[in-house]
């Protein structure tokens, strides 16, 4: 993999991106960064978000909404439909285990695992009286 040369609004944003568990947009991280910032651009924020993500330092996240994370680690994902949230859910290593050996069954080589997982958040099932957590 290529070598980017440092930059100091691509660590801005890492650490803007390291500092939450929210799993925020582009647009998010922009926001938070611009105040003290006013030079940076959303433009510098999408490409710096996709040059991390194609160096695996972070990863991207498929929702309605484009989401980033900066914990690589082997984890899923539960996002509430109602609030638009989205939640780290930790997995077990036998999980992570279990899926390798599946894909190895096929010939095949697993190098990332993604799951997500859709439905209610307890705050917002409180508000609707329909959750069961």
């Amino acid at each position: 993999m290529e070598r980017k040369r440092y930059s100091r609004q691509r660590e801005l944003i890492y650490n803007c991106l390291q500092s939450t568990k929210m799993h925020p947009t582009a647009e998010t991280i922009y926001q938070t960064l611009k105040p003290e910032h006013p030079k940076l651009s959303l433009g510098t924020v999408y490409r710096n978000l996709n040059q991390m993500t194609e160096a695996g330092l972070i990863a991207r996240m498929p929702f309605p909404v484009e989401r980033f994370d900066a914990d690589i680690s082997p984890h899923a994902h539960f996002c509430c439909e109602k609030c638009g949230q989205v939640f780290d859910v930790p997995l077990p290593q036998s999980s992570e285990d279990e899926a390798r050996k599946l894909c190895g069954q096929i010939g095949g080589l697993m190098y990332r695992e993604t799951r997500l997982f859709y439905g209610v958040c307890k705050d917002c099932g409180k508000e609707t009286g329909s959750a069961r957590m």
